[in-house]
């Protein structure tokens, strides 16, 4: 019979604020997020910009823009992991390929 495995404390649970700002000025699209994880506040932007023969659709400039502003954020995220990992004296590793494109 399988039990639960038990914990001496509960679960931390924490909560980051993320707030995304699109900005639009035909033909470009314009997103920054700020992340507030109580400790420390990142800031991502990217920019989506609407080819002028293409049907103006916004929806479509805001999708990619926010996109590309989580990846740069995801990206930031990473960056200070590795960076805390090495000032607590982690081993400098080869970096693995990267999950996307330098220009997505």
């Amino acid at each position: 019979m399988t039990r639960p495995v038990s914990s001496s404390h509960p679960p931390a649970v924490k909560e980051w604020r993320l707030n995304l700002y699109l900005s639009e000025h035909d033909p470009d699209t314009t997103a920054r997020i700020v992340l507030d994880t109580g400790d420390n506040v990142l800031e991502s932007h990217a920019e989506a910009r609407r080819n002028p023969y293409d049907r103006d659709v916004p929806e479509i400039g805001d999708e990619l823009a926010a996109g590309r502003a989580l990846i740069a954020m995801g990206k930031l995220l990473v960056r200070a992991a590795n960076g805390d990992m090495r000032a607590l004296g982690a081993a400098d590793e080869e970096s693995p390929a990267p999950l996307w494109l330098p220009r997505e």
